[in-house]
Protein backbone atom coordinates (compact mmCIF):
# COMPACT_ATOMS: atom_id res chain seq x y z
CA UNK A 1 0.00 0.00 0.00
CA UNK A 2 1.09 3.63 -0.77
CA UNK A 3 0.48 7.10 1.35
CA UNK A 4 1.62 10.35 0.35
CA UNK A 5 1.99 14.06 1.51
CA UNK A 6 2.25 17.02 -0.67
CA UNK A 7 4.35 19.74 -0.70
CA UNK A 8 1.48 22.26 0.96
CA UNK A 9 1.87 20.44 4.16
CA UNK A 10 3.58 21.64 7.03
CA UNK A 11 7.11 20.05 7.85
CA UNK A 12 5.28 18.52 11.24
CA UNK A 13 2.83 16.81 8.81
CA UNK A 14 4.79 15.15 6.88
CA UNK A 15 7.08 13.95 10.03
CA UNK A 16 3.80 12.27 11.36
CA UNK A 17 2.76 10.81 8.21
CA UNK A 18 4.99 7.65 9.13
CA UNK A 19 3.02 7.33 11.81
CA UNK A 20 -0.68 6.76 10.28
CA UNK A 21 1.00 4.89 7.69
CA UNK A 22 1.69 1.97 9.85
CA UNK A 23 -1.71 2.42 11.20
CA UNK A 24 -3.26 2.39 7.97
CA UNK A 25 -0.80 -0.68 6.81
CA UNK A 26 -2.40 -2.77 9.96
CA UNK A 27 -6.13 -1.91 8.83
CA UNK A 28 -5.58 -2.86 5.31
CA UNK A 29 -3.93 -6.20 6.92
CA UNK A 30 -6.71 -7.01 9.09
CA UNK A 31 -9.70 -6.20 6.41
CA UNK A 32 -8.34 -7.84 3.63
CA UNK A 33 -9.33 -12.08 3.48
CA UNK A 34 -6.22 -14.29 4.34
CA UNK A 35 -5.84 -15.14 0.63
CA UNK A 36 -4.74 -11.21 0.13
CA UNK A 37 -0.79 -10.51 1.16
CA UNK A 38 -0.18 -6.96 2.29
CA UNK A 39 3.20 -6.28 1.83
CA UNK A 40 4.54 -3.76 3.19
CA UNK A 41 4.60 0.61 3.20
CA UNK A 42 5.65 3.13 0.69
CA UNK A 43 5.46 6.47 1.93
CA UNK A 44 5.58 9.59 -0.68
CA UNK A 45 6.94 12.75 0.56
CA UNK A 46 8.14 16.24 -0.61
CA UNK A 47 11.59 16.34 -1.95
CA UNK A 48 13.91 17.85 0.69
CA UNK A 49 11.54 16.30 3.79
CA UNK A 50 12.44 13.05 4.45
CA UNK A 51 15.13 13.11 7.01
CA UNK A 52 12.49 12.60 10.09
CA UNK A 53 10.97 9.46 8.67
CA UNK A 54 13.51 8.19 6.92
CA UNK A 55 15.67 7.62 10.77
CA UNK A 56 12.30 7.02 11.92
CA UNK A 57 11.74 4.07 9.46
CA UNK A 58 15.16 2.77 9.55
CA UNK A 59 14.66 1.28 13.16
CA UNK A 60 11.17 -0.53 11.81
CA UNK A 61 10.76 -3.96 12.09
CA UNK A 62 11.96 -5.18 8.52
CA UNK A 63 11.03 -8.71 9.07
CA UNK A 64 7.46 -7.56 9.98
CA UNK A 65 6.61 -5.34 6.27
CA UNK A 66 8.63 -4.04 3.50
CA UNK A 67 9.41 -0.13 4.11
CA UNK A 68 9.86 2.04 1.27
CA UNK A 69 10.33 5.84 1.38
CA UNK A 70 10.40 8.15 -1.60
CA UNK A 71 10.60 11.94 -1.98
CA UNK A 72 8.33 13.24 -4.72
CA UNK A 73 9.39 16.71 -7.00
CA UNK A 74 6.31 17.62 -8.22
CA UNK A 75 7.53 20.16 -10.39
CA UNK A 76 9.45 17.90 -12.39
CA UNK A 77 6.99 14.78 -11.49
CA UNK A 78 9.98 12.60 -10.44
CA UNK A 79 10.44 10.39 -7.68
CA UNK A 80 13.75 9.42 -6.24
CA UNK A 81 13.66 5.99 -3.08
CA UNK A 82 15.45 7.17 -0.31
CA UNK A 83 17.55 4.11 1.09
CA UNK A 84 16.71 3.35 5.07
CA UNK A 85 18.32 0.22 5.55
CA UNK A 86 21.35 1.83 7.61
CA UNK A 87 20.46 2.39 10.79
CA UNK A 88 23.93 4.29 11.55
CA UNK A 89 22.99 6.76 9.12
CA UNK A 90 21.71 9.63 11.52
CA UNK A 91 21.60 13.22 11.11
CA UNK A 92 21.92 14.65 14.43
CA UNK A 93 24.40 16.87 16.66
CA UNK A 94 24.83 17.00 20.10
CA UNK A 95 25.33 20.11 22.08
CA UNK A 96 28.03 20.08 24.72
CA UNK A 97 26.58 19.70 28.69
CA UNK A 98 27.08 23.09 30.41
CA UNK A 99 29.19 23.15 33.58
CA UNK A 100 26.52 23.60 36.12
CA UNK A 101 28.59 23.53 39.22
CA UNK A 102 30.17 26.58 37.47
CA UNK A 103 27.00 28.41 36.47
CA UNK A 104 25.29 27.91 39.65
CA UNK A 105 28.47 29.45 41.68
CA UNK A 106 28.24 32.24 38.69
CA UNK A 107 24.74 33.16 39.18
CA UNK A 108 24.69 32.83 43.37
CA UNK A 109 22.96 36.05 43.65
CA UNK A 110 19.70 35.83 41.59
CA UNK A 111 19.46 32.57 42.71
CA UNK A 112 19.48 33.25 46.85
CA UNK A 113 17.07 36.32 45.36
CA UNK A 114 14.65 33.65 44.42
CA UNK A 115 14.83 31.44 46.79
CA UNK A 116 14.26 33.59 49.37
CA UNK A 117 10.98 33.65 48.55
CA UNK A 118 10.44 29.94 46.62
CA UNK A 119 12.56 27.60 48.09
CA UNK A 120 13.06 24.54 46.51
CA UNK A 121 12.56 25.72 42.96
CA UNK A 122 14.15 24.06 40.28
CA UNK A 123 17.14 25.40 38.90
CA UNK A 124 17.54 24.35 35.34
CA UNK A 125 21.17 25.78 33.63
CA UNK A 126 21.03 26.52 29.64
CA UNK A 127 24.10 27.34 29.21
CA UNK A 128 27.18 28.87 30.97
CA UNK A 129 25.60 32.30 30.72
CA UNK A 130 21.56 31.68 31.15
CA UNK A 131 19.72 29.15 33.95
CA UNK A 132 15.80 28.88 34.48
CA UNK A 133 14.14 28.54 37.53
CA UNK A 134 11.28 26.08 37.47
CA UNK A 135 8.00 25.37 39.71
CA UNK A 136 7.23 22.26 39.17
CA UNK A 137 7.88 21.92 36.07
CA UNK A 138 6.59 25.75 34.81
CA UNK A 139 9.29 28.04 34.09
CA UNK A 140 8.60 31.44 35.72
CA UNK A 141 11.82 32.91 35.24
CA UNK A 142 15.40 33.61 33.78
CA UNK A 143 18.53 34.99 35.12
CA UNK A 144 21.21 36.05 32.29
CA UNK A 145 24.45 37.77 32.09
CA UNK A 146 23.75 40.85 30.53
CA UNK A 147 25.89 43.92 29.59
CA UNK A 148 25.29 47.58 31.50
CA UNK A 149 24.29 49.97 29.70
CA UNK A 150 27.22 52.90 28.67
CA UNK A 151 29.73 50.52 29.91
CA UNK A 152 31.35 47.08 28.12
CA UNK A 153 30.79 45.48 31.74
CA UNK A 154 28.82 42.51 32.37
CA UNK A 155 25.44 42.63 34.86
CA UNK A 156 23.07 40.17 35.97
CA UNK A 157 19.48 40.41 35.33
CA UNK A 158 16.61 38.61 36.03
CA UNK A 159 13.50 37.98 33.34
CA UNK A 160 10.49 37.06 34.88
CA UNK A 161 6.52 36.15 33.90
CA UNK A 162 4.86 33.14 32.42
CA UNK A 163 4.30 32.43 28.69
CA UNK A 164 5.00 36.09 26.98
CA UNK A 165 4.41 38.21 30.05
CA UNK A 166 7.87 38.48 30.61
CA UNK A 167 9.83 41.43 32.05
CA UNK A 168 13.11 42.41 33.01
CA UNK A 169 12.72 42.51 37.37
CA UNK A 170 13.89 45.66 38.95
CA UNK A 171 12.30 48.15 41.69
CA UNK A 172 9.38 49.48 39.98
CA UNK A 173 7.99 45.78 39.52
CA UNK A 174 9.45 43.96 42.68
CA UNK A 175 5.68 43.50 44.16
CA UNK A 176 4.77 41.83 40.76
CA UNK A 177 8.06 39.38 40.96
CA UNK A 178 6.28 38.18 44.72
CA UNK A 179 3.03 37.95 43.86
CA UNK A 180 3.84 35.47 40.49
CA UNK A 181 5.88 33.57 42.77
CA UNK A 182 3.28 33.00 45.69
CA UNK A 183 1.05 32.80 43.09
CA UNK A 184 2.50 29.51 42.43
CA UNK A 185 3.24 28.51 45.67
CA UNK A 186 -0.72 28.43 46.33
CA UNK A 187 -2.04 27.13 43.39
CA UNK A 188 0.84 24.63 41.11
CA UNK A 189 0.75 21.94 43.92
CA UNK A 190 -0.90 18.47 44.05
CA UNK A 191 -4.25 19.56 45.62
CA UNK A 192 -4.20 22.85 43.87
CA UNK A 193 -7.20 24.71 42.06
CA UNK A 194 -7.61 22.20 38.97
CA UNK A 195 -9.22 24.83 36.80
CA UNK A 196 -6.44 27.47 37.60
CA UNK A 197 -4.80 28.52 34.66
CA UNK A 198 -1.25 27.77 36.74
CA UNK A 199 -1.97 24.16 37.81
CA UNK A 200 -2.79 23.34 33.98
CA UNK A 201 -0.28 24.87 32.59
CA UNK A 202 2.61 22.39 31.04
CA UNK A 203 1.60 19.08 32.74
CA UNK A 204 4.42 17.44 30.78
CA UNK A 205 7.06 19.44 32.16
CA UNK A 206 5.25 18.86 35.78
CA UNK A 207 5.66 15.37 35.38
CA UNK A 208 8.82 15.09 33.84
CA UNK A 209 10.25 17.34 37.52
CA UNK A 210 8.85 14.60 38.85
CA UNK A 211 10.54 11.84 37.24
CA UNK A 212 14.21 13.71 37.19
CA UNK A 213 14.01 13.96 41.08
CA UNK A 214 13.66 10.00 41.34
CA UNK A 215 13.77 8.05 37.82
CA UNK A 216 13.95 5.12 39.44
CA UNK A 217 10.16 4.89 40.41
CA UNK A 218 9.73 4.21 36.76
CA UNK A 219 11.78 1.40 36.46
CA UNK A 220 14.07 0.11 39.65
CA UNK A 221 17.41 -0.35 37.24
CA UNK A 222 17.32 3.38 36.42
CA UNK A 223 19.60 5.90 38.28
CA UNK A 224 18.55 9.08 39.61
CA UNK A 225 20.64 12.51 40.13
CA UNK A 226 24.12 11.81 42.37
CA UNK A 227 26.39 14.32 44.20
CA UNK A 228 29.72 12.72 42.98
CA UNK A 229 28.65 12.93 39.11
CA UNK A 230 25.63 13.35 37.13
CA UNK A 231 23.66 10.86 36.25
CA UNK A 232 20.59 12.06 34.38
CA UNK A 233 20.06 15.23 32.16
CA UNK A 234 16.42 16.53 31.39
CA UNK A 235 16.11 18.86 27.71
CA UNK A 236 18.94 17.33 26.40
CA UNK A 237 19.23 19.02 22.85
CA UNK A 238 20.15 16.89 20.02
CA UNK A 239 19.52 18.74 16.41
CA UNK A 240 19.02 17.79 13.15
CA UNK A 241 19.13 19.11 10.28
CA UNK A 242 14.85 18.66 10.37
CA UNK A 243 13.92 19.55 13.74
CA UNK A 244 15.81 20.75 17.46
CA UNK A 245 14.93 17.63 19.45
CA UNK A 246 14.56 17.66 23.06
CA UNK A 247 15.11 14.64 24.97
CA UNK A 248 12.71 14.11 28.12
CA UNK A 249 15.15 12.29 30.66
CA UNK A 250 18.78 10.49 29.57
CA UNK A 251 20.07 8.34 32.53
CA UNK A 252 22.05 5.03 32.88
CA UNK A 253 21.41 2.16 34.76
CA UNK A 254 23.15 0.82 37.47
CA UNK A 255 25.34 -1.12 34.71
CA UNK A 256 25.95 1.98 32.74
CA UNK A 257 23.45 1.32 30.32
CA UNK A 258 22.30 4.18 28.76
CA UNK A 259 18.03 4.69 28.88
CA UNK A 260 16.06 7.34 27.16
CA UNK A 261 12.66 8.13 28.95
CA UNK A 262 10.20 9.91 26.60
CA UNK A 263 6.98 11.20 28.59
CA UNK A 264 3.16 12.31 27.42
CA UNK A 265 1.13 13.81 30.65
CA UNK A 266 -1.84 13.69 27.81
CA UNK A 267 -3.12 11.24 25.00
CA UNK A 268 -0.75 11.39 21.98
CA UNK A 269 -0.45 8.72 19.06
CA UNK A 270 3.19 9.96 18.63
CA UNK A 271 4.72 8.63 21.60
CA UNK A 272 6.27 5.49 20.27
CA UNK A 273 7.60 6.78 17.14
CA UNK A 274 9.03 10.73 18.85
CA UNK A 275 10.53 7.66 21.46
CA UNK A 276 12.09 5.86 18.85
CA UNK A 277 13.44 9.12 17.07
CA UNK A 278 15.04 9.88 20.04
CA UNK A 279 16.60 6.72 20.79
CA UNK A 280 17.61 6.27 17.63
CA UNK A 281 19.66 9.93 18.31
CA UNK A 282 20.86 8.80 21.56
CA UNK A 283 22.34 5.40 20.22
CA UNK A 284 24.20 7.28 17.64
CA UNK A 285 26.10 9.51 19.65
CA UNK A 286 26.61 6.85 22.04
CA UNK A 287 28.27 4.24 19.16
CA UNK A 288 30.66 7.49 18.59
CA UNK A 289 31.53 7.60 22.17
CA UNK A 290 30.14 11.17 22.18
CA UNK A 291 28.75 12.11 25.23
CA UNK A 292 31.29 11.67 27.80
CA UNK A 293 33.26 14.00 25.10
CA UNK A 294 30.79 16.15 25.18
CA UNK A 295 30.87 16.78 29.02
CA UNK A 296 27.78 14.10 30.08
CA UNK A 297 28.03 11.24 33.04
CA UNK A 298 31.58 13.11 33.28
CA UNK A 299 33.60 10.18 35.87
CA UNK A 300 31.30 7.34 34.81
CA UNK A 301 31.55 4.20 32.66
CA UNK A 302 29.05 3.53 30.28
CA UNK A 303 28.11 0.15 29.25
CA UNK A 304 28.13 -0.13 25.13
CA UNK A 305 25.43 -1.98 25.04
CA UNK A 306 22.64 -0.07 22.97
CA UNK A 307 20.20 2.23 25.31
CA UNK A 308 17.40 1.14 26.42
CA UNK A 309 14.02 3.39 25.42
CA UNK A 310 11.17 4.11 27.85
CA UNK A 311 7.59 5.13 27.16
CA UNK A 312 5.79 6.99 29.95
CA UNK A 313 2.30 8.11 30.39
CA UNK A 314 -0.91 7.98 32.31
CA UNK A 315 -2.46 4.18 32.04
CA UNK A 316 -5.86 6.21 31.14
CA UNK A 317 -4.83 8.51 28.23
CA UNK A 318 -2.66 5.86 26.34
CA UNK A 319 -3.29 6.37 22.81
CA UNK A 320 -5.59 3.49 21.23
CA UNK A 321 -2.98 3.10 18.79
CA UNK A 322 -0.17 2.78 20.78
CA UNK A 323 0.27 -1.38 21.17
CA UNK A 324 0.01 -1.52 17.02
CA UNK A 325 2.83 1.12 16.54
CA UNK A 326 5.17 -0.63 18.87
CA UNK A 327 4.67 -4.24 17.26
CA UNK A 328 6.63 -2.76 14.44
CA UNK A 329 9.48 -1.30 16.33
CA UNK A 330 12.78 -3.47 15.40
CA UNK A 331 13.12 -5.86 17.40
CA UNK A 332 16.53 -5.74 18.68
CA UNK A 333 15.36 -2.15 20.13
CA UNK A 334 14.67 -3.07 24.04
CA UNK A 335 11.65 -0.69 25.29
CA UNK A 336 9.10 -0.98 28.13
CA UNK A 337 6.21 1.06 27.85
CA UNK A 338 4.86 2.35 31.76
CA UNK A 339 1.65 3.41 32.66
CA UNK A 340 1.12 5.45 35.59
CA UNK A 341 -1.43 6.62 37.44
CA UNK A 342 -3.79 8.86 37.21
CA UNK A 343 -2.74 11.20 39.94
CA UNK A 344 0.66 11.06 39.29
CA UNK A 345 0.93 14.65 40.60
CA UNK A 346 0.61 13.29 43.84
CA UNK A 347 3.61 10.92 43.20
CA UNK A 348 3.93 8.77 40.00
CA UNK A 349 3.27 5.28 40.59
CA UNK A 350 3.63 2.11 37.96
CA UNK A 351 0.66 0.73 37.54
CA UNK A 352 1.44 -1.55 34.42
CA UNK A 353 4.20 -2.51 32.51
CA UNK A 354 4.76 -3.61 28.93
CA UNK A 355 8.70 -4.93 27.76
CA UNK A 356 9.80 -6.23 24.75
CA UNK A 357 13.79 -7.66 24.64
CA UNK A 358 16.47 -8.54 22.12
CA UNK A 359 15.13 -11.95 22.09
CA UNK A 360 11.76 -11.08 21.24
CA UNK A 361 11.21 -12.52 17.46
CA UNK A 362 8.59 -10.64 15.41
CA UNK A 363 5.11 -10.26 16.80
CA UNK A 364 3.22 -8.78 19.35
CA UNK A 365 5.17 -7.48 22.46
CA UNK A 366 5.27 -9.21 26.39
CA UNK A 367 1.90 -9.21 27.89
CA UNK A 368 1.05 -6.47 30.73
CA UNK A 369 2.84 -7.09 34.07
CA UNK A 370 1.35 -5.28 37.07
CA UNK A 371 3.08 -3.08 39.05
Amino acid sequence: MALGVNAQESQASIDAALTFGILWLDVCRISQSPKTLVEGLTLFVPRGTSGLVRERMANLNRAAAKWHLLEFDERHDAAVEIDCTDRGNVSTRLVHAPNKAAALERFAGPIARVEAVLPNCEIAVLSAAEIAFRWRGLEFARTRLGVDPGSFRSTQEIIFGVGAEERILDHSNASLFLQLLTALRDTRHPYGPKQHPMFRMRPERWLESLVVNDVSMIDQRLQSQATESPALYSQVPAFSAADRAMIDVLTTTSTGRLAVVELKADEDIHLPLQGLDYWSRVEWHHSRGEFQRFGYFAGRELSPEPPLLFLVAPALRVHPATDTLLRYIAPEIEWEFAGIDERWREGVKVVFRKRRGPSVQPGPEQEDTAA
